[in-house]
């Protein structure tokens, strides 16, 4: 099997996660800068198996697109002209960034541990990644 890629986008940093090759377990990858992704996306695929892209979906609390939204779509518009073989999907990412922050605390993570964004990112993408996952059976 090939694994699962899931990418929290921001505007400056990205959090990425991976599924193991058996699809059981997300982990954490690592936040990249956001103007270095396709670089990193590249040179990642060149020696991992990915069958699957996960993009976080920022919503709102009625279910409208949060205003992040503007800056997804073109991404995942060149997403699929860069990697037109691997297909996307959407997931709802609402209150993963609170979610990853409550996880830093609960694990015993200092504050100043607590305040390292690239790590919120990349804790996001893994809860996009775990919900996926437990939601596909």
């Amino acid at each position: 099997m090939s694994r699962i890629l899931a990418i929290d986008y921001g505007e400056k940093r990205t959090g990425i996660a991976i599924t193991d090759e058996l699809q059981i377990i997300a982990s954490g990858l690592t936040t990249v800068a956001t103007k270095n992704l396709f670089s990193f996306l590249t040179n990642y695929l060149k020696t991992e198996s990915v069958e699957l892209f996960l993009v976080g979906e920022p919503k709102q609390m009625d279910n409208k697109p949060s205003e992040s939204e503007q800056f997804i779509a073109p991404f995942i518009k060149k997403l699929e002209t860069t990697f037109p073989k691997i297909p996307i999907k959407r997931i709802d990412e609402r209150f993963t960034s609170k979610l990853a922050f409550q996880s830093m605390r609960e694990s015993g993570l200092k504050k100043k541990q607590r305040q390292n964004k690239a790590l919120i990112d990349e804790i996001s993408a893994t809860i996009i990644l775990q919900s996926y996952l437990y939601n596909r059976l």
